[in-house]
């Protein structure tokens, strides 16, 4: 998904859940279940699947692993998994009931892409749900945020002797619009935002086809 960012975490892969949970105060899967209980029932494409850190909050659902970094999906319980880019996905037209995808859009290479991608597997009425990182909206929590996650982004890598990956992922808060304008005018229908977390950091969306 990302030539930058998928090395990273081939490196980081066995400490990256420890991290997030030790980052987010034990709150993502809590995030990730705000947003599940969106999609509707069925065949599920959980894009950017990484270590499968979603699958307890999946588990009625019948679920599809997708992940470039092999080394991430290898740790996966999940049955059914495939290394593959959101950009190109190996799957038929309107295969896919939902799309659910957490931490991973502002990895990607391309949005535009990957959106044309998720409208293509979903069938007619389908929903993607995506939960990701970004800044606050207020622009003094802003400045407030970019500056905590500068220091307790590389301490956390520290902790996992990889600092240097660690101060990437505190660049990539700041490489994307707020959620209120990233997906509008693309090629799903943005059905609903909402922000959750310290400062209103974290963001959740659901888009229609």
């Amino acid at each position: 998904m990302s030539e930058q960012s998928d090395p990273i975490f081939a490196r980081i892969a066995r400490r990256y859940d420890f991290i997030n949970t030790l980052l987010s105060f034990g709150r993502e899967q809590a995030w990730r279940r705000r947003g599940i209980v969106h999609l509707p029932a069925g065949r599920v494409l959980d894009l950017g699947s990484g270590t499968g850190a979603a699958d307890p909050v999946l588990s009625e659902f019948d679920v599809v692993g997708l992940d470039p970094v092999p080394e991430m999906l290898r740790l996966s319980p999940m049955s059914d998994r495939v290394v593959a880019i959101g950009e190109s996905m190996p799957f038929a037209d309107e295969s896919f009931d939902g799309v659910f995808s957490a931490y991973v859009f502002r990895n990607l290479t391309s949005i535009d892409e990957t959106l044309a991608e998720i409208r293509r597997i979903l069938r007619p009425g389908g929903k993607a749900v995506i939960v990701d990182l970004g800044r606050p909206r207020n622009p003094m929590l802003r400045l407030v945020h970019r500056i905590g996650s500068a220091i307790a982004l590389p301490l956390a890598g520290l902790i996992v002797r990889a600092p240097a990956d660690y101060w990437y992922l505190h660049k990539s808060l700041d490489k994307l619009p707020p959620v209120e304008e990233l997906y509008a005018g693309g090629p799903l229908t943005v059905e609903r935002t909402w922000r959750m977390g310290p400062f209103g950091f974290v963001y959740g969306a659901v888009l229609t086809k």
